[in-house]
């Protein structure tokens, strides 16, 4: 019995897509909330835009893990599957000069995986909040529209920039 008790709630915790922020520090960017334990979510890949000295780390929620890990990601990312960077200004180390490291914190983006609610971007909903107070980008689909302008240099791969990271 006591297993049973123990092991449901972890199994609803597994399949339940995102929990989102109710905290009014942190407001809503294009309708979408930021979601709860962002920064706890498993690591997808990374990147690094030499254009603007900037790196990355992409994370995704269950779904999206489990999409990225079976290869289903490459070009129909799943229903609920939440993709989301964290943004850094790359930095050299102090100790090690010829490492880069994170430095100033730009900003945190989620894509919001609902082909229904999301039709007129390709299925995905965007948001980007800026700064370590996550100031939201953005308060309507104009917003979006914009990031969504962008995404369709990776319309082949549903519209996601994000290459998954083979692991052994």
């Amino acid at each position: 019995m006591k297993i049973k008790t123990i092991l449901l709630p972890l199994a609803i915790s597994l399949i339940t897509p995102c929990t989102y922020a109710k905290n009014k520090a942190v407001q809503p960017a294009n309708n979408i909330e930021y979601p709860i334990g962002l920064s706890n979510w498993r690591v997808i890949g990374t990147s690094i835009r030499n254009d603007n000295n900037t790196q990355r780390v992409i994370l995704g929620n269950t779904i999206a893990i489990r999409a990225a890990r079976s290869n289903m990601a490459k070009t129909n990312w799943p229903q609920g599957a939440i993709l989301a960077k964290f943004v850094w200004k790359n930095e050299s180390l102090a100790t090690w000069p010829a490492a880069t490291v994170p430095g100033k914190f730009v900003h945190a983006e989620i894509m919001v995986r609902d082909t229904k609610k999301y039709a007129a971007t390709g299925g995905w909903g965007f948001a980007r909040w800026k700064g370590e107070d996550l100031q939201p980008h953005g308060t309507d689909s104009r917003a979006a529209d914009a990031c969504f302008s962008c995404h369709q240099a990776a319309k082949e791969t549903d519209f996601v920039f994000t290459r998954p990271a083979k692991l052994p």
